[in-house]
């Protein structure tokens, strides 16, 4: 099984015959180029055209994180799978209003399911959700069903998610973060450090696997197409990240495997840690591999599959072949 290739050392980066060649500080090591799926580097690496050329006989997408693990950019190598057919689907469905607001609503429908699976999950185990649930469900039954344009939308999944990101001082009741509000540029609390390492890893592992499909990554339906490289990834990532990024803050935070000790600040931002940053990616890595039973399937699929899953069956949406209904956690 293809992995991702996590550097957070400083050092270089180098094709050495059939493997990708680190050398840092941690010493070198060496990994088959058919084991990689991609690679997010943290540190300071230098590489070469060779490198990248590699990269790209191979199919491996190279992420950039910043200093602080905010999200840089990536080398997405020539497209070996992209279809003019697909592309022109793609095309027909964001240029004809109706068809991309119907797209748009299905990518906020499926964050706002899954998101209330999340308060449901915590309102099992004790934690009193139920007005955030029901301000959430109230939003998605009666409001979003409605909406006549895709600003409506994006207004709407914001109202949710604002109900959603006050309810995490409900769930982490006791841990030593609160969060008042969101905050992205910068994050103001650590708990909103948290927030954006865990979406910007979900926005690259999501850019990856469109990487592996027909789809074209710069074509996005609740986001719009513009002048910013890539979209699509945001659209199919909102389904995910409360199910892969959310849990995982959870998880570390409500354990204790995260503290403050692991957070700094420079100036108005409060930044994770490299520590931190090393604690959630194994999370989040050791999320991904789990295993579930698809029910559709019949069969058991990792939450990485799932994600190839998603494309496949906006693929077949878009060539009219099957309409597109986005995952919701059944947990």
């Amino acid at each position: 099984m293809q992995k991702t290739l996590y550097l957070f050392a400083s050092g270089r980066l180098k094709r050495k015959d059939n493997t990708i060649c680190v050398e840092s500080e941690e010493g070198t090591k060496y990994f088959p180029v058919t084991s990689l799926r991609d690679i997010v580097v943290f540190g300071e690496v230098d590489l070469n055209k060779k490198l990248l050329e590699f990269l790209q006989e191979n199919e491996i997408v190279l992420h950039f994180f910043g200093h602080y693990g905010n999200y840089v950019g990536s080398f997405y190598p020539r497209e070996h799978y992209n279809s003019g057919y697909i592309i022109l689907r793609q095309a027909e469905h964001y240029l004809d209003p109706g068809l991309r607001l119907n797209l748009a609503r299905k990518f906020v429908e499926g964050a706002l399911s899954n998101i209330l699976q999340v308060l449901r999950y915590y309102q099992n185990r004790g934690k009193e959700l139920s007005a955030y649930i029901e301000a959430i469900a109230s939003l998605a039954e009666e409001r979003l069903p409605f909406c006549g344009s895709v600003e409506e939308l994006m207004a709407i999944e914001g109202n949710a998610r604002g109900y959603y990101y006050d309810s995490f001082n409900i769930i982490l009741e006791g841990a030593p973060f609160v969060i008042k509000g969101r905050s992205k540029r910068p994050p103001a609390d650590p708990l909103n450090a948290l927030i954006s390492f865990g979406n910007s890893l979900v926005y690259t592992r999501v850019l990856t696997e469109i990487y592996k499909t027909h789809l074209d990554p710069r074509i996005g339906y609740l986001h719009a197409t513009n002048f910013r490289r890539f979209t699509l990834n945001l659209d199919v990532a909102e389904i995910f990240k409360p199910i892969f990024a959310d849990r995982v803050l959870f998880t570390l935070v409500g354990k204790k495997m995260i503290g403050p000790g692991d957070f700094e600040r420079h100036g108005a931002a409060v930044l994770l840690k490299e520590a931190g940053r090393r604690l959630y990616v194994k999370e989040l890595e050791d999320k991904l591999q789990t295993t579930f039973h698809h029910r559709r399937l019949k069969r058991n699929v990792s939450y990485q599959t799932l994600i190839r899953l998603e494309l496949y069956k906006l693929e077949k949406h878009l060539m009219g072949e099957e309409t597109y209904e986005p995952f919701v956690s059944r947990w």
